[in-house]
C-alpha cells in the first residue's frame, strides 16, 4: 500500500503522500508539527481542524483541503480517513483502505486525555504504522492532572520566594495543553514569549479554553516578573529577552525529562514529564487494540519496540523518516 521514497511514504494506489519531507504534488498531513507538516507541496489534505494551523504555518497562498474526523475521500482506487489521535489539535491517524487492505498510519499520538483536543480513536486495520518517539519500557507518564499540579505547586512556591517561573515547552501543542489544564486550576494570567502568541491564538479561535496570556515583552520596561508564569520555546534560552525576567527558576515539559542525563544536559532547575506522545504502555495497548497483523514502527526509538512485537508474534519493521519526532518539535 505504501512505499518509502526519497519524499516519504508513498501510496501508488491513491497518488498521495503521507507528511512528506519532500515538495509533492499532493500531501497528506496527520498534524501542523513541523517534522510531519512541510512547506512547498502543490495541495494538502488533512483534518478540517488541523488546517488554521497549516494556514499559519505555510502561509495564506497555500492550498489546503480538509474532511471532517471520520468523512471518507476517494483517491484513485483507495478511500481515506482522518481519524482523531489526541496528540495535538487537529492532530490525526490516516486510515486507507484499497486494494492491500487496511492500513492505518498513526502519526503521533498519546492516549491519556487533553482537553485541547479528541481523544485517541483506535481504528482496526491489517496493517498499522505507529510512531515509537518513546518506544523504550523506561518511558511511563504519570497522570496529566498530577504533573499540572507539580507545575502550579513550583508556581506557588516561587510566587512565595519572589522568583518568576519560567517554563520551556513546545510551542505548538505542550503551551496550549498547559495553558489549558492549569485553567481547571487557576485564573491567573501567563505571561509568554512572542513565538507563541499565533498558535495559541489557532487555539483559542478553535474555541479551546485556556488561562489568559499577556506577550512578556509588551511588559513596560522595569516591570517585575517576580510570581509571574512564564511559558517559552527552548530557542529563548540564553538571548536578550529572558533579561527581563530578573531573579527566576526554569522548568522543562518534555516526555524526555524521564532520562535524568537528558535533564542534566538542559541544566534547568526542574524537569516536569509531560509528554503528548504515547508512552510504553500505550504503544502496546494501542498495537492490541487496533487488532492489526503486521505492525511498522517509525520516529524516536523504532527498533526496539518492532523488535518486542516481533517477539509477540507480529510481523513487524521500521520505517525510516527525515525527522525524530520531539526533537524536531523542540524546533518548531
Amino acid at each position: 500500500m505504501l512505499q518509502e521514497t526519497a519524499d516519504g511514504l508513498y501510496c501508488p494506489a491513491g497518488d498521495f503522500y503521507i507528511d512528506p519531507w519532500g515538495s509533492v504534488a499532493r500531501a497528506l498531513i496527520t498534524h501542523a508539527h513541523g517534522d510531519h507538516a512541510r512547506s512547498g507541496s502543490a495541495a494538502y489534505l488533512c483534518a478540517e481542524p488541523c488546517a488554521p494551523l497549516l494556514r499559519r504555518r505555510f502561509g495564506s497562498e497555500a492550498l489546503v483541503e480538509t474532511r471532517a474526523y471520520g468523512e471518507p475521500i476517494s483517491l484513485g482506487s483507495t478511500r481515506v480517513s482522518f481519524h482523531p489521535a489526541g496528540h495535538v489539535l487537529g492532530s490525526a491517524q490516516i486510515r486507507i483502505e484499497g486494494p492491500d487492505g487496511v492500513w492505518v498510519i498513526s502519526g503521533d499520538y498519546k492516549r491519556a486525555p487533553d482537553p485541547t483536543c479528541p481523544a485517541f480513536e483506535p481504528i482496526p486495520c491489517d496493517t498499522f504504522i505507529t510512531e515509537s518517539t518513546f518506544g523504550l519500557p523506561i518511558f511511563y507518564w504519570d497522570p496529566g492532572a498530577f504533573l499540572i499540579g507539580e507545575i502550579l505547586a513550583w508556581w506557588d512556591a516561587n510566587r512565595q520566594s519572589g522568583r518568576a517561573s519560567l517554563l520551556f515547552c513546545y510551542t505548538l501543542g505542550k503551551a496550549q495543553r498547559i495553558l489549558a489544564e492549569l485553567a481547571r486550576l487557576t485564573d491567573r494570567r501567563v505571561l509568554v514569549h512572542g513565538a507563541m502568541i499565533s498558535m495559541i491564538d489557532a487555539y483559542r479561535d478553535a474555541g479551546i479554553q485556556m488561562l489568559a496570556t499577556a506577550p512578556l515583552i509588551e511588559l513596560a520596561r522595569g516591570t517585575s516578573c517576580a510570581g509571574e508564569l512564564i511559558l517559552a520555546p527552548l530557542m529563548a534560552r540564553g538571548t536578550p529577552w529572558m533579561r527581563r525576567l530578573g531573579e527566576f527558576s526554569d522548568a522543562f515539559a518534555s516526555g524526555t525529562m524521564r532520562i535524568r542525563g537528558v535533564r542534566r544536559q538542559r541544566n534547568v532547575d526542574r524537569g516536569f514529564v509531560l509528554s503528548d506522545h504515547a508512552d510504553w504502555p500505550a504503544l502496546l495497548q494501542t498495537v492490541r487494540d487496533v487488532g492489526a497483523t503486521r505492525v511498522l514502527t517509525t520516529h524516536g526509538h523504532p527498533e526496539p519496540l518492532a523488535r518486542y512485537l516481533a517477539t509477540q508474534g507480529l510481523e513487524s519493521g521500521v520505517i525510516r523518516t527525515a525527522w525524530e519526532g520531539e526533537a524536531a518539535e523542540q524546533g518548531d
